[in-house]
């Protein structure tokens, strides 16, 4: 009678038709070349398991950078599109109240974050009439004293105001935010001039996302955004 072939008889000629698949299972590699320093004991040294080593770190450390540029041009690519379907939703408008209805809601979703806020300077503005300019403009525009934006920009200190701001924020203000202050925890200021004669003005953007504007975030979209909202708006100042 014919013996059966031993296991480690099929694994050999497995692996002598096909090495490659030994070969590219980093496991098996691993075990063997283990295997390999416990039969040569802890006196001998192996350079040639210590560059493998290194270039196994390197690998994965290529990997990792790799998936996290793919991330962020994935990221960014979302953003441009959202930059530019909003950009081209604030052109739309062919009336002054279909603009501020625009800022009601509408353009926060586009852009993806939680609320979306005109704040205009007035001399005149004082906090008893809000209610009152809130039913004439909606929701999405708010009124501040003369030098109210610049210092809730700069929080007061003497610094140069940037076109676009972003940082993280806690105790939202309902004025600038509304019913949903108590959930946004990050903020944008696009920092609007409306020309010779008028008051500057700013877009405020909020999200309950922390990193959606971090600081070291790029505000090149959002700065091209102000640009175009600003010369909008200086069109319906006119």
């Amino acid at each position: 009678m014919t013996d059966h072939a031993k296991p480690q008889d099929t694994i050999r000629k497995q692996i002598l038709n096909d090495p490659s698949q030994v070969l590219e299972d980093q496991a098996i590699m691993r075990a063997l070349i283990e295997a390999d320093e416990e039969a040569r004991g802890k006196n001998v040294v192996d350079l040639r398991t210590i560059a493998l080593e290194r270039l196994e770190g390197r690998l994965d450390r290529l990997e990792d950078t790799h998936r996290h540029v793919i991330a962020s041009a994935y990221d960014n690519l979302a953003s441009t599109n959202q930059i530019h379907r909003g950009t081209l939703a604030i052109l739309e408008p062919n009336t002054f109240s279909e603009f501020l209805k625009l800022l009601e809601g509408e353009l926060a979703e586009i852009l993806n974050v939680a609320s979306t806020r005109l704040v205009l300077e007035s001399p005149t503005a004082k906090p008893e009439m809000e209610k009152n300019l809130q039913k004439e403009f909606g929701s999405g525009v708010c009124f501040c004293t003369p030098g109210a934006v610049t210092e809730y920009i700069t929080h007061g200190r003497s610094a140069t105001v940037r076109p676009v701001t972003l940082r993280a924020i806690q105790d939202a203000d309902p004025i600038l935010f509304g019913e949903v202050a108590h959930e946004v925890t990050s903020e944008a200021l696009l920092y609007l001039d409306l020309g010779k004669g008028n008051l500057p003005a700013m877009v405020v953007l909020g999200s309950v996302h922390t990193e959606q504007f971090a600081p070291q975030k790029g505000a090149d979209l959002l700065e091209f955004f102000a640009n175009a909202f600003e010369r909008i708006l200086r069109r319906w100042l006119k």
